[in-house]
């Protein structure tokens, strides 16, 4: 078997750079489509979609475990014409009962600085639409406290 390995070795090492050689342009060519691409990637960031200018913080569980209201739709709220252009930092905390038959009401906990903000959030937790908390395959009443902060700059 040694003898058989000694033999190809002069022609397997002469194979092997020569192999390495022929696939160097090929390597240097992958390397320059992959930065062409990287860049053109970022060609695209003007067309980065921005978040709004409002966040609504945390849907937590009820403190018994169970599962809590799903939201099934939450649009945002606007800022009012008012304040367009304004630098805003204000937000408002409030909580949503949910029936067992899926119906919204929303109770003002604490209010924006704003009056015009807290009447916009007001607004838009109106329209917010939910699923009913569940107990084992029951639904139930349920609640939850969101808080929404508004910010532009």
């Amino acid at each position: 078997m040694t003898n058989f390995i000694d033999g190809i070795r002069p022609v397997t090492v002469p194979m092997v750079v020569l192999s390495m050689w022929c696939l160097l342009p090929v390597y240097a060519v992958a390397v320059t489509g992959d930065e062409a691409t990287h860049e053109a990637d970022h060609a695209l960031d003007a067309d980065i979609i921005e978040l709004p200018e409002v966040h609504v913080h945390g849907l937590p569980l009820n403190k018994d475990q169970q599962v809590g209201p799903v939201p099934k739709s939450t649009p945002w709220p606007a800022i009012p014409a008012s304040l367009d252009g304004k630098p805003i930092d204000d937000w408002m905390k409030a909580r949503l009962l949910v029936s067992k038959e899926a119906q919204v009401t929303v109770v003002v906990l604490e209010p924006a600085k704003h009056r015009e903000l807290t009447i916009a959030g007001i607004i838009a937790l109106n329209k917010w639409t939910f699923a009913p908390q569940l107990k084992g395959d029951d639904p139930v009443d349920g609640e939850l406290t969101v808080r929404i902060h508004f910010r532009s700059q």
